[in-house]
């Protein structure tokens, strides 16, 4: 995908971004990146160039104080080669952008990875068991 249009998809998932989650985002910069450089994924303890998705540089939301500012912005990173490699069409990079987005402002928001995943468990669709037809 050219890089243009993979910006204009991690544009659109900010834009998606609840109003009242968007009114609370100040001084934040989300950039796309090809992949995570070798100094981030050794800070982050990922081996592989692809394990990488997105990552959040800053001061949480919730650990600024009365006191904050005159910071650099926090920075929300989308790498776009990972995600084209674990999609196989257009509409799962769309998807994958999407949560990465998502995952990524929770960071700003001060959730950890921990309870980012157990909330991405809780808010995808469940699967309805298909138990088979009774032949009558």
């Amino acid at each position: 995908m050219e890089r243009e249009a993979f910006e204009r998809l991690v544009d659109e998932a900010m834009e998606s971004l609840p109003p009242k989650f968007k009114k609370l985002i100040h001084n934040l910069a989300v950039i796309v990146e090809d992949f995570a450089t070798d100094e981030t994924r050794r800070t982050v303890g990922a081996s592989a160039q692809n394990e990488i998705l997105g990552l959040y540089h800053g001061v949480p939301y919730q650990h600024r104080g009365p006191f904050y500012g005159n910071y650099p912005p926090d920075v929300i990173v989308i790498y776009q080669k990972p995600i084209e490699r674990i999609c196989s069409t257009e509409e799962e990079i769309r998807d994958q952008v999407q949560a990465t987005v998502i995952h990524e402002v929770g960071h700003y928001f001060g959730f950890s990875d921990r309870e980012l995943r157990e909330i991405e468990r809780e808010s995808r669709p469940r699967k309805r068991p298909r138990f088979p037809r009774k032949e009558s």
